[in-house]
């Protein structure tokens, strides 16, 4: 039979075990809200030392006054769990803690696990190892009243964390007001072509050393790290005369390249060749004093002949003096002493037979040819000798 048929009839097959209303003493359906949120209260009471409530009128106030105590309770435990999490905290190793202990700087805590007090010390954390970056642009005249447009960036890093966070209220606003002012003292004291030539670098390291100084003064707490004058322009009105300009000093710093690479190639070249004429004059200026000591001793020596025999020294040096001149020429000898019969001597064959014999004394090689010329010379004068020796001889005894 089902548990829910018409009729007054009890039914005890209700499965939450409700017969007429009313819980049955068997009873084993689920519990009430109220009913364990009650028997949670007491048995938190009876862990902390109280008593438990119970089931009868009496107890109802017992109970009413252990589960306020129980709230205290767990309110306590998570105002003590809230202090410890709060008194604990952890420092990176690229941070640095600055705690102000009712408002006033205390300390500066390293990397680490650190304790405070809560609602007391006031933590502050700040990187000091990561490189910030900072940008500033703006119009401003030079020194000879020009405007000019400078970009620039300034890269920097904390160095003093106190003083980071206590002497200055915005230290990114400081800084920016500061490069502004050093950047317009750098430009201001500097020409319109150094800035946009070769002055950037300079005006890039006179704008970081000010800067570091303006800082130092406010106590900002800040290391600058490097500054780069990213760009500087002329106002844009005027901009493309100034590209002229710069085409104009482009052209001139090319030229005067390219003279001095021809005058590197030139002036070696006229050292090398002025050299080589000193060395040359100096060999001729060897050569003629070696020459003339050699003649003055070749004359000293004959000399001391010429006074042993004058007249065969004499005549030596006439006939080596001939030879010197007629070996080298044509030429026909004719005795007319000899008789008075005219002789017909065919001259053509003279001269042509002395010309074909230079020709092949030229074409001739060797030491062989040399020393056979030599030879017939020297046999040559020594009979031209034997000649006139006997002329000499047959002249003297005719005068007699």
């Amino acid at each position: 039979m089902a548990w829910n048929e018409p009729g007054g009839n009890r039914n005890d097959n209700d499965p939450w075990g409700t017969g007429g209303g009313r819980r049955g003493g068997n009873d084993q359906g689920p519990p009430d809200l109220d009913e364990a949120l009650k028997k949670g209260l007491d048995k938190l009471n009876k862990m902390l030392g109280g008593k438990g409530g119970k089931s009868g009128g009496n107890g109802s106030g017992a109970g009413g006054a252990g589960g306020f105590g129980a709230i205290l309770a767990l309110a306590a435990i998570l105002v003590v769990g809230y202090v410890v999490f709060q008194s604990f905290y952890t420092v990176d190793e690229q941070e640095r803690a600055v705690v102000l202990r009712f408002g006033e700087y205390d300390r500066t805590e390293g990397p680490g696990l650190r304790f405070k007090v809560p609602l007391i010390d006031d933590v502050t954390k700040v990187r000091v190892t990561n490189v910030r970056t900072a940008e500033s642009s703006g119009q401003m005249l030079t020194q000879d009243e020009n405007l000019v447009t400078v970009d620039l960036q300034v890269q920097y890093r904390v160095s003093d964390a106190r003083n980071y966070v206590l002497n200055v209220r915005d230290s990114n606003q400081a800084l920016a007001f500061a490069t502004d002012s050093a950047l317009r003292h750098e430009v201001g004291s500097a020409t319109l072509d150094a800035v946009l030539t070769e002055g950037r670098v300079e005006l890039a390291v006179n704008v970081e050393q000010r800067l570091q100084n303006f800082l130092q003064q406010y106590g900002a707490g800040l290391q600058i790290v490097r500054v780069n004058v990213e760009s500087t322009q002329p106002p844009q009105p005027v901009q493309d005369a100034f590209r002229e300009v710069q085409r104009a000093r482009e052209d001139e710093q090319r030229l005067k390249e390219e003279a001095e690479t021809y005058r590197n190639k030139v002036v070696p070249e006229a050292r090398g060749q002025a050299q080589r004429m000193i060395e040359e004059a100096s060999a001729y200026k060897a050569q003629v004093v070696e020459r003339a000591q050699g003649e003055t001793a070749r004359y000293l020596d004959l000399l001391e002949v010429y006074a042993k025999a004058p007249e065969v020294t004499r005549e030596r040096m006439y006939l080596q003096a001939m030879e010197n001149v007629l070996s080298s020429s044509s030429k026909v000898l004719v005795d007319t002493k000899s008789g008075d019969n005219m002789m017909y001597l065919p001259l053509d064959r003279l001269t042509r037979g002395a010309a074909n014999a230079a020709a092949g004394r030229k074409e001739s090689a060797g030491d062989a040819g040399s020393l056979t010329g030599q030879v017939d010379i020297q046999s040559l004068t020594d009979e031209v000798l034997r000649e006139l020796r006997n002329r000499q001889a047959t002249n003297s005894r005719t005068g007699r």
